[in-house]
């Protein structure tokens, strides 16, 4: 996700903007601290434009 992210140019405060979440929880995740759920992973992958399947690789 951090790769996608960084590439894409977004940071870890638009993405919890998107989601409505705080910016530790994106970085919980980004370092393996937190596992999302399935649905937050949906709206990860949407937030940086992939798809599900390209996010989880």
């Amino acid at each position: 996700m951090q790769k996608i992210r960084k590439v894409k140019a977004i940071s870890q405060g638009d993405i919890a903007r998107f989601l409505d979440v705080s910016r530790g929880y994106i970085s919980n995740i980004e370092s393996g601290k937190m596992n999302p759920t399935l649905s937050t992973i949906a709206k990860l992958a949407k937030a940086l434009g992939v798809s599900t399947n390209e996010l989880l690789k």
